[in-house]
């Protein structure tokens, strides 16, 4: 489970999937779809906490499924359960951008920003 020439653009899946949870928040609000029949919408309709909850759910299940995989003699299926909860964690993490109104893009760059600097040299430099 690794990169080839084959994998979707980084970029371009994230931003499709956030344009869906997007639309899927301005459905909600505009009263097109129903929080029962939308995982999605459904999330959204509890608000910022439920939201949040999820996100430390899937953030835990994600650790849990890392350490199976790392001692594990099944480490192919361990693997792909934990690609399934690292998708379930970064999934979660879309809706929650989108509940604060950004984008997977400002993550990026973001992260684009503090490449090539030292991550001690950066947290040392945060206001206290």
């Amino acid at each position: 489970m690794s990169k080839d020439n084959n994998s979707p653009n980084l970029d371009a899946v994230l931003a499709h999937l956030a344009d869906v949870v997007d639309g899927r928040r301005a459905d909600l609000a505009a009263g097109k779809v129903d929080p029962k029949s939308s995982y999605i919408a459904q999330l959204f309709s509890k608000g910022d906490d439920a939201i949040l909850k999820k996100i430390g759910e899937e953030a835990t299940e994600a650790v849990m499924a890392a350490k199976d995989s790392r001692n594990s003699h099944l480490a192919s299926e361990q693997q792909a359960l934990l690609v399934g909860e690292m998708a379930d964690l970064w999934f979660h993490c879309l809706v929650a951008l989108s509940q604060f109104g950004l984008r997977p893009e400002d993550v990026l760059a973001e992260l684009t920003r503090r490449e090539g600097v030292s991550g001690i040299a950066e947290k040392a430099a945060r206001a206290p």
